[in-house]
């Protein structure tokens, strides 16, 4: 009897070994993962993000890549000769997992003029597989590595000069998911910052190019996100909902500046501090090295335009570096009440009025078109330039240009009332939709005057004098 049950008990031994070795298919006698399948990995462009492996056990991961030399558009009116990790700036997003076994191909495109190769920060080896990478246009390279740490990486080309091959546009990230997966969100989005040393001064139209003397000076005339002026900004904007958690995987390819990562009206409940594995919580700010990456996640509470700026904040206003996400649903007063009121403030009045320090007391003699133009030019530096911009372009998806603005030169009030009681809500310039407010500008009748003649006979725009009696008559609503 005891000798029949020692049997049974072998035989169900045996057998939970068999079924054991069926459900976990990729535990090995050491009890260390082993590949049990492949696949060709999914491949995105900024902002948008491939879905998670989801799998538990490692897998090998086909990734082809190729490298693509070609013009494209940097600003408005500006082009660039980009090259490209997939044909777009930044390169393409590849996510794997922790302990996967990745077979890389990379591709140089036969008209293309220069070798390249990849280095990628997820790599454990010499030069993170630079030198297996390099290839020659018209060639195909072939290398592998193992995953071994999770975490958000940079990768870039690192064929000499490396730091020409970044500033010209040859970067991207890649997640190494950790073993037991990220907390499912509801959106995920692609963000990377960079910048462009290019002979022609920020905004100059046509086609530029690379600046060595601005790059070693480290002052690069643009600094953007995902690889142009504007390209996440408007009606390219990402998009959530009330009540939706975002993850942003943010990468910084430099090639020279540190990015202090924010976004306008929110706070990061939690910041993967660099891309690993410590999260820190409640951050306003984040600073991500070149060649560096942080991932960052918040709830959207309330809707409204959230701009992603690098709090460096003159790069954002001057150099381009803004994207946007829309987030729409219903309205949450208790979070966030929006202007509730506008009083008067005066200390040591002891009365308060209604405004009038815009108002011409005295009858002032009008000036002529030349006088507001010289007086207008000064006023508009000082109180419209930082966002207009000196040449009246505007920011795209930010602020609306003045530059042949046929929204302005179509007011009646020649753009007073503006200037006067501010302006808000949707307005379109140019074909563009804008979004954005405006506060009112503290000037007086005459001010304004001088500003109006001069927004309005500058950069191709031809709307003649404008008067101080006209921007008496708006204020006073005649």
């Amino acid at each position: 009897m005891i000798n029949y049950n020692i049997k049974i008990g072998i035989a169900l031994l045996a057998f939970a070994a068999v079924i054991n070795s069926c459900t976990n298919p990729g535990k090995s006698k050491e009890g260390n993962d082993s590949v049990v399948g492949q696949y060709e990995a999914e491949l995105t462009d900024a902002p948008n993000v491939p879905r998670s492996p989801g799998y538990k056990y490692p897998e090998k991961v086909i990734i082809k890549l190729e490298v693509v030399e070609k013009v494209m558009r940097l600003a408005d009116g500006v082009e660039y000769n980009f090259w490209t990790f997939g044909g777009k700036v930044p390169g393409k997003f590849i996510r794997i997992r922790e302990g996967d076994e990745v077979e890389f191909y990379l591709s140089n495109h036969p008209n293309n003029k220069l070798p390249h190769n990849i280095d990628l920060h997820a790599v454990t080896g010499p030069g993170g597989g630079a030198e297996p990478s390099m290839t020659a246009p018209g060639h195909t390279s072939k290398f592998s590595f193992k995953a071994l740490n999770p975490g958000l990486f940079v990768y870039h080309c690192a064929t000499a000069p490396v730091g020409l091959h970044i500033a010209n546009g040859m970067y991207g990230l890649i997640l190494v998911e950790p073993k037991e997966g990220l907390p499912p969100v509801d959106k995920e989005f692609y963000v990377m910052q960079s910048e462009f040393y290019t002979k022609a001064k920020y905004g100059q139209l046509g086609l530029t190019d690379f600046d060595m003397e601005k790059a070693l000076d480290e002052k690069p005339e643009y600094v953007v996100f995902n690889g142009s002026v504007g390209a996440a900004v408007a009606e390219k904007a990402m998009q959530a909902k009330v009540g939706e958690t975002v993850r942003l995987y943010v990468g910084n390819a430099g090639p020279n500046l540190i990015s202090s990562f924010h976004v306008i009206g929110e706070i990061f409940d939690n910041v993967h501090v660099e891309g690993g594995s410590l999260v820190n919580k409640n951050v306003q700010t984040t600073a991500i090295p070149a060649g560096g990456a942080a991932i960052v996640e918040f709830k959207c509470d309330v809707p409204g335009t959230l701009n992603l700026v690098d709090h460096s904040i003159f790069r954002t206003f001057n150099k381009g570096a803004l994207a946007q996400i829309k987030v729409v649903g219903e309205e949450n007063l208790k979070v966030y009440s929006g202007k509730q009121g506008d009083m008067i403030y005066q200390p040591g009045a002891e009365t308060q009025k209604e405004p009038d320090a815009g108002a011409v007391k005295s009858a002032v003699p009008e000036k002529s078109l030349p006088e507001r133009m010289e007086q207008g030019l000064v006023l508009f530096q000082s109180n419209c330039a930082a966002c207009h911009q000196k040449n009246g372009e505007g920011l795209a998806g930010a602020f609306p240009p003045l530059a042949k603005s046929d929204y302005l030169m179509a007011r009646k009030d020649k753009g007073a009332g503006i200037v006067l009681h501010g302006l808000s809500g949707k307005i379109k310039v140019k074909g563009k939709d804008y979004d954005a407010i405006m506060p009112q500008v503290q000037l007086n009748d005459d001010e304004i005057a001088s500003v109006l003649s001069y927004v309005r006979n500058s950069w191709g725009n031809k709307g003649g004098l404008v008067k101080a009696s006209e921007v008496s008559a708006v204020r006073n609503g005649k």
